[in-house]
């Protein structure tokens, strides 16, 4: 629902957010309550000790304050489970009530202070237990005192006086006057700076110069963008994602008509063709993940990677010309060995430097594929996170290729960081020169995916028989033209559900627009469906069946906003303009839509057969194409599925299943 106005401004919490938390205090402060009223009976004639009728006077003002906050944090309660999300008004009293469960704070404050100075008083010789137990409740008022100071920070909206003046006026206000269009650009800027303040706290620990500091304004205001039309806070995200998650395994368990997800590759011989991409593609995971370094090997080597790292990383590596960036104890360099299983004389040229635009690689050769492999790590630092969240579009212009290709930003400052250092450094001169007959393979997972697709389009000009094997890459990394280009040369693969293959812009607001469809429109309250959504990723089960007032409704009635849904926006939002049939020819979209790279191989889990003391997971692959990638899937797998050494363990299984069908 809306956020919540209480004092004159918003906070990043709704009405509804107050029943599981309230819940909880209730339950404590009873027992606490029952706690001391037992303590009360039991000593109610032993307080003739010195200090005792001070003790007294506490424990009997704190009982009533006590019940006091009890009987305010039931009706908190009790109105917070009020309504649904989108029906705010049976909670119309809840601030009120918010009101006095605060000013009830003042009171357990002093009392909490006097309490610890009672105790604290040497005068005081009372019964030791009674004295323990003063000491407890004090401490309880203080823990619950900062745990609530920590929680009004958190729920802090640093906007809020701004969006509630914005959202309540601006329906009346024309915003064509100079006047609303100032206030409108001061509340944009205010938006933008808060969220710029945000990224620099969370990258406080990197040293920041000019491009850090292009970067943080670029992404706060991609942030920006995103979030200033929609009025949902975080709880009703939650709630919105475990409803789709819900919705969407319904309609998997539903009978389907066949597929249009393409089952055939541009080669005529289908089978043949997968099987050698699968068998290659197993290859050259290896070394997409051990570009990642010790991180990745102690990952999947968790009890005896540090021992094989000690005893063998100090043995041997290349010369320091060959490496470049920081390699403290050769942990890198020493997984890198361990996981391709190459020989150091086998490297080229490694780089372990990292920033913002600037990503670590490797150049090594590849005897068994006869190959000269360049490797591009993904996301492992701040550095990197900021590289993948510089997602405006820009142009590529390749001679003779293309005339005009749109591509992410930030992984094409990356790519170009790469060509540099292989061209101009003779990186590549040097590697042919050792091995002239060998070919040339890029291969990288995640931001090394992507990295790897772009300099792969690149290159693809000065060597013709490149080839770029892209695990797990963005899903908003190419224009379509630039992405039918690359289907000769370039094979992605994906597994699952992975999220980051379906992340792009267009992506990302055709799933807000589906959480603000779906939470807007569910009739039950937040607390049961967060209860339920819970229970049910924890423990599965059968999806619930929680009725919406889209029930019912047709297929053209569907393509408008409902007015619970309009009560959400601050403003249409223009992912309701993708639902209309005829769409303004005039009127561009706001994010360009990209897609995956070359032909896409889709790895997905078949069955699993779950023993006591083992897992065995059985996966098929397809080939596919870019649309099934085109909206973002809710899962608990939507994360692990991306995981290198999940890509790289679908691939071995499916590699071996392949070779133990041709001994078969």
């Amino acid at each position: 629902m809306p956020g919540l106005v209480v004092f004159g401004r918003r906070w990043a919490i709704g009405s509804d957010d107050f029943v599981l938390p309230g819940a909880f205090e209730l339950f404590v402060r009873l027992v606490w309550w029952i706690g001391i009223l037992a303590l009360y009976a039991v000593h109610k004639g032993r307080f003739n000790c010195p200090g005792g009728g001070l003790l007294h006077s506490y424990l009997l003002v704190l009982l009533v304050l006590l019940a006091f906050i009890i009987c305010a944090l039931s009706a908190l309660v009790y109105v917070s489970m009020q309504g649904t999300i989108s029906n705010p008004g049976p909670r119309k009293s809840l601030p009120k009530l918010l009101y006095t469960r605060l000013l009830l704070y003042l009171p357990e404050f002093i009392w909490a202070v006097v309490g610890a100075v009672w105790v604290s008083d040497s005068s005081v010789h009372c019964e030791k237990t009674m004295v323990n137990v003063i000491i407890g409740t004090v401490i309880a008022s203080w823990v619950i005192i900062i745990f609530t100071i920590i929680g009004v920070v958190i729920v802090f909206d640093p906007l809020g006086g701004k969006k509630t003046f914005y959202l309540t006026d601006s329906i009346n206000r024309n915003l064509e006057s100079s006047q609303s269009g100032q206030l409108l650009y001061n509340v944009k800027n205010t938006a933008t700076r808060v969220w710029e303040k945000r990224i620099r706290l969370l990258c406080c620990c990197i040293v920041q110069d000019d491009d850090h500091r292009v970067a943080f304004t670029s992404i706060a205001e991609l942030f920006r963008t995103y979030f200033s039309d929609t009025d949902l806070v975080p709880s009703d995200i939650a709630a919105g994602l475990t409803l789709l998650h819900q919705e969407q395994d319904k309609m998997e368990s539903c009978p389907k008509e066949p597929e249009e997800v393409l089952c055939h590759s541009p080669s005529s011989l289908v089978t043949d063709d997968l099987d050698i991409e699968l068998e290659n593609a197993a290859h050259y995971m290896l070394f997409a993940a051990a570009a990642y370094g010790w991180p990745y090997y102690v990952y999947t080597n968790p009890f005896t990677a540090l021992c094989k790292l000690n005893g063998d990383c100090c043995g041997n590596r290349p010369t320091d010309s060959d490496i470049t960036g920081s390699d403290r104890h050769n942990f890198h360099f020493g997984s890198i060995l361990k996981i391709t299983g190459l020989q150091y004389r086998d490297f080229i040229h490694i780089s372990f430097h990292n920033k913002i635009y600037e990503i670590p690689f490797f150049v090594a050769l590849d005897h068994k594929k006869e190959a000269i492999v360049v490797a591009v790590r993904g996301t492992l630092s701040f550095e990197d996170i900021l590289t993948d969240l510089s997602a405006d579009c820009e142009d590529l212009t390749l001679e003779d290729v293309l005339e005009n290709g749109f591509v992410h930003k930030g992984i094409t400052q990356a790519a170009n960081y790469i060509y540099r250092k292989l061209i101009n450094d003779g990186i590549l001169n040097q590697a042919f020169t050792i091995a002239p007959e060998y070919k040339l393979v890029i291969v990288g997972h995640s931001l090394g995916g992507g990295t790897a697709s772009i300099l792969a389009i690149m290159l693809r000009n000065s060597f013709p028989t490149l080839r770029c094997y892209a695990f797990s890459p963005p899903g908003g990394l190419l224009s379509k033209s630039l992405a039918d280009y690359t289907k000769h040369f370039i094979v992605a693969v994906i597994v699952g559900k992975d999220l980051v293959a379906r992340l792009s812009m267009p992506n990302m607001e055709d799933l807000k627009r589906r959480i603000v469809r779906i939470v807007a429109n569910c009739n039950r309250p937040k607390y049961q469906i967060l209860l339920r959504g819970c229970w049910y990723e924890v423990f599965g089960g059968d999806p619930d069946n929680f009725p919406t007032e889209l029930d019912g409704r047709n297929q053209d009635a569907l393509t408008q906003p409902l007015l619970a849904e309009e009560s959400l926006m601050v403003r249409r939002s223009p992912s309701y303009n993708a639902l209309e049939d005829e769409p303004h020819l005039n009127s561009p979209p706001q994010y360009p839509r990209l897609y995956l790279p070359g032909r896409i191989i889709h790895i997905v889990e078949e069955s699993s057969s779950r023993k006591l003391c083992s897992s065995d997971i059985k996966y098929t692959a397809r080939w596919s194409n870019e649309t099934v990638f085109s909206s973002i899937l809710i899962s608990p797998k939507m994360i692990t599925d991306h995981m290198p050494d999940v890509v790289l363990k679908a691939l071995n299984s499916l590699s071996q299943e392949h070779g133990s069908c041709i001994s078969c």
